[in-house]
């Protein structure tokens, strides 16, 4: 009898573990389309991304936000495979808003997410104090450059001629005229379109208007120039922050030549007093050596 009631329990136990189901694996999200850019015109069929979501246009549209009107067709979420930037970004979409109020509506959240995706390292390196320092380091010298966010391109159309390199052996292809400061860090001059566009794997040094077409690709070049480019500095305003070397750095790394050394006080003090304005509302310390 013995023998039976354990025959039946073991038969039973394999039952049992036959029936367990294991945990499924997460599904990786899609990659995320193009940055919805609000200026840009979409037809039926076609996709953008924004806030971490892939959306498809039912119609033509143009300048209605993906989530917000009804043709736009959520295709779900985006952005978790292929190498994206793990979600917990550091500034949130509401903290990028307050930063920039007034901001042209082309530099769009979307579109400095999906860029982070060249960069991984950015913002994801070291302690969070560190992170959100980075993340509101960058963003204040964005600021400055841009008048908070609000031009997309070099407001002096008299300077426009003068960001061709003849000497270079590619030339200016797209125009004398055609490489002005664009972007969030004013991207210029045919070498460094041709630079940023070679590390991207996007042809920038024959359509550098994609740099004010494109808010994803403005803000991949921004963050190619923080991350690659020491300019008149000795090192990358990336290493700058996350070495602790400071704020001051980042500055002497952008436009060292004439704003450090006493050159111009004013304009220092003004990338400054952004950067400490940012770093309270990520909630992180500004570091030292703050000046340059």
């Amino acid at each position: 009898m013995i023998r039976r009631v354990m025959s039946l329990l073991i038969a039973l136990s394999a039952v049992v573990a036959a029936l367990v189901v294991l945990p499924a694996a997460t599904a990786q999200a899609a990659a995320c389309a193009n940055a919805w850019n609000a200026s840009a015109v979409y037809t039926g069929g076609q996709s953008a991304s924004y806030n971490g979501r892939n959306y498809t246009a039912k119609w033509w549209t143009q300048n209605e936000r993906p989530g917000s009107s009804d043709v736009w067709a959520d295709q779900g979420a985006c952005g978790g495979g292929g190498g994206e930037q793990p979600s917990g970004f550091v500034v949130s979409e509401a903290q990028f808003n307050q930063m920039f109020p007034n901001r042209n509506s082309f530099y769009t959240y979307s579109g400095l997410t999906a860029a982070l995706s060249s960069y991984p390292a950015f913002a994801n390196t070291g302690s969070d104090e560190v992170k959100k320092r980075e993340a509101a380091a960058f963003l204040a010298n964005v600021s400055h450059e841009t008048g908070g966010l609000v031009h997309i391109k070099e407001v002096n159309e008299a300077n426009y001629p003068h960001y061709c390199d003849r000497n270079q052996p590619y030339g200016c292809p797209a125009g004398q005229a055609a490489y002005y400061g664009r972007g969030p860090i004013q991207l210029s001059w045919n070498f460094n379109y041709k630079a940023a566009g070679d590390a991207l794997g996007i042809d920038l040094l024959n359509n550098p208007y994609l740099v004010e077409q494109n808010a994803s690709v403005a803000w991949r070049t921004g963050l190619w120039y923080w991350n690659t480019q020491s300019g008149p500095g000795t090192m990358t305003p990336h290493n700058a922050i996350v070495n602790n070397r400071g704020f001051g750095e980042t500055i002497r790394s952008i436009n060292g030549s004439i704003e450090c050394n006493g050159g111009n006080p004013a304009q220092v003090q003004s990338r400054i007093d952004k950067f400490t304005s940012f770093a309270q509302i990520l909630g992180t310390t500004t570091g030292s050596n703050l000046y340059c």
